[in-house]
């Protein structure tokens, strides 16, 4: 498919929507960001890439590494043989026997959406310390924890895939806005607190919080996203085409996207979008395709909730126009 000619119309369709909404002013290193950017970039299961207007451009991708840190850790498998393709039958057993990840990781981290703010502290006070699922702050400071355990550097390990993911090794940390968002990450911290006094961390809190802030701040542009998104599209392999994830655990990833990707407007997400995807404060969001391809878009001005205004629109007119959703 000619990707070209549909993101151009597109990005017509939401000109009026670019500048909507504030940027992420309580991160002030976010606050000097030009609300007037809007790129979009699509890459299919092959690895092709098409993209219009600040599709290039990066920018800090916030919560969507809670993505990628997800999918590190339950790639962590146990070693039994997996499927060479997405066709092959998997293992017999019980979901999510085959990833050592997964053993741990579901018992520390729910997957059910939250209801409540992304950095809320109320939940974690009723449910003993468990966050509700991994893509609200408190889950992906568990995941994050979790990572630092089984590599010595969650933020090393994170950047190193979606560097060779995205085919770019320029992706980088951004010192400024892990910087920013340490100094004014109380609530954060507050929650790693929370769970370490649960006994749902395992590393120092110093630590997990250093690497939380450091894999937030990570820039990439739309290009780089869709790319290094693409083993959800084709269902767990990686760009070279070995295997990151069981056909499974690609799946169980996708769901928790669709449910809980889009702080607490996953409803409105997926009754609007009708796809899996992770939303960060950035103004960012990637969605996946299963089976075609991933797509980025960023547009800094957000809503209440955390999402950009103009990417929720344009990902709206993307599957309306394609007629691609898991609807």
């Amino acid at each position: 498919m000619d990707y070209q000619p549909l993101l151009d119309e597109i990005a017509a369709k939401v000109r009026s929507e670019v500048g909507r909404g504030a940027v992420a002013s309580y991160i002030p290193a976010l606050a000097c960001v030009d609300i007037d950017h809007f790129g979009m970039a699509v890459a299919d299961v092959e690895g092709r890439v098409a993209g219009v207007g600040d599709w290039r451009r990066p920018f800090s991708v916030q919560s969507i590494s809670k993505l990628f840190t997800l999918a590190l850790v339950l790639a962590e498998r146990k070693g039994e043989r997996e499927p060479d393709t997405e066709r092959e039958t998997e293992p017999e057993g019980e979901p999510g026997t085959e990833d050592r990840g997964s053993e741990d990781i579901w018992r520390r981290v729910g997957r059910e959406p939250s209801g409540n703010p992304f950095n809320s502290l109320v939940q974690l006070e009723y449910e003993d310390g468990i966050p509700r699922n991994p893509f609200i702050n408190a889950g992906s400071l568990v995941v994050t924890d979790r990572l630092l355990t089984l590599t010595g550097d969650a933020r090393g390990a994170l950047r190193a895939f979606l560097r060779t993911e995205s085919c770019n090794r320029t992706v980088d940390f951004n010192i400024a806005v892990a910087d920013s968002e340490a100094e004014h990450g109380h609530r954060n911290a507050a929650l790693a607190h929370f769970m370490a006094d649960y006994g749902n961390l395992d590393n120092d809190v110093a630590d997990v919080l250093a690497h939380y802030f450091s894999q937030c701040s990570i820039e990439m542009s739309c290009r780089d996203l869709a790319l290094a998104a693409g083993f959800l599209a084709r269902h767990g392999l990686r760009g070279d085409g070995s295997r990151l994830l069981s056909v499974r655990a690609a799946k169980q990833v996708n769901a928790v996207m669709l449910t809980c990707g889009a702080y607490d407007a996953a409803g409105e997400f997926a009754y609007r979008v009708g796809l899996p995807g992770k939303s960060g404060v950035g103004g960012g969001i990637v969605a996946v395709v299963p089976g075609r391809c991933a797509v980025a878009v960023w547009s800094p001005g957000i809503d209440e909730q955390g999402n950009s205004v103009a990417g929720v629109a344009a990902l709206d007119h993307f599957t309306t126009l394609t007629g691609w959703s898991v609807f």
